[in-house]
Formats: C-alpha cells, structure tokens, sequence
C-alpha cells in the first residue's frame, strides 16, 4: 500500500498575513470611495445650478428693495425736502428692521427653550 505523498504546507508568517488582509481590505474600499465621490460630485452639480439660481434672485431683490426705497424718497420730496424724505424712509425701515429682528430673536429664543425642555423630560 502505498502512502500518497503530499507536499508540505508552508506556514505563512503573522505579517505576511497582516499584509494580505490589509490589501484586501484596501482592495474593498479604494472602489467604494471613488463611487462616494462620484456620487457627491453628481449631488454638487445638481445642486448647484438651483442655488446659482436662488442667489441671483436674492441679489435682485435686494436691488428691487433699493429702488423701491429710492422711489418713496422721490416721492416723498414732492412735498418735502429731499433729505426729510430720505431721513423718514430710513427711519420707517429701521423700525421695521429692528421689529423682525425681535420677532426673529423671540422665535429663536422660545424654539431653543422648548428644544430644551423636551430634552430635559427625555434624560428624567
């Protein structure tokens, strides 16, 4: 009877194997990383164009604003003089201003409080 020779195994060393599952895994994810920025730079673009188009439409409001404004001064010094009409226009949009600015500020104030108590109830 004969006995089937077979080759010795070979035992591979601890950083040999090391090595090896380290390449393995950089094999895994070199791919998913090239497709995230794939990914984000399609979202980015897609992204942009409306934002582009928001920005432009915000710069021509303000300018909008601006001429509004201008017009109520000219209107305003058919009567009065100029830098009386100037001087109101500037004080009616500073109180306006100033009000949305509190209303702002309280909105905040009372959505931060109530964001804390809610996180209060949940930790007791």
């Amino acid at each position: 009877m004969a006995i089937p020779q077979t080759q010795p195994q070979t035992q591979r060393s601890v950083a040999d194997v090391l090595q090896d599952i380290v390449a393995n895994i950089q094999q895994i994810i070199r791919p998913e990383f090239r497709l995230a920025q794939v990914e984000i730079k399609e979202k980015a673009s897609r992204a942009s164009t409306p934002a582009i188009v928001l920005a432009t439409g915000v710069v021509l409001g303000f300018y909008g604003l601006g001429f509004l404004l201008l017009a109520a001064v000219y209107g305003l010094s058919i009567v009065l003089p100029v830098w009386l009409s100037a001087l109101i226009v500037g004080v009616v949009v500073a109180i306006i201003a100033g009000g949305l600015v509190a209303s702002g500020s309280n909105s905040a104030n009372e959505s931060s409080i109530s964001r804390l108590r809610v996180s209060y109830q949940q930790q007791h």
